[in-house]
């Protein structure tokens, strides 16, 4: 399971809200995903990492769930 825990303190230790990232393209339809921790597209990541100038690791982690780490 992807968490996105990772891109709402980079964006808090940045100090950047969402009506910024709104005024650089970025959808408010994808930040709703972010915050529900629904999966997005792979686009959508690369339009997040340009923004803010960073990687994937930067903005989200895998960690297993239970039932992926019983096998």
């Amino acid at each position: 399971m992807l968490k996105y825990t990772k891109f709402f303190e980079l964006l808090k230790a940045r100090g950047i809200k969402q009506i910024d990232l709104r005024e650089q393209g970025v959808h408010p339809r994808i930040f709703q995903k972010l915050q529900k921790g629904e999966l997005i597209r792979s686009d959508s990541i690369d339009q997040l990492c340009r923004i803010l100038q960073c990687q994937p690791g930067d903005i989200m982690e895998y960690v297993a769930d239970e039932k992926s780490a019983e096998g």
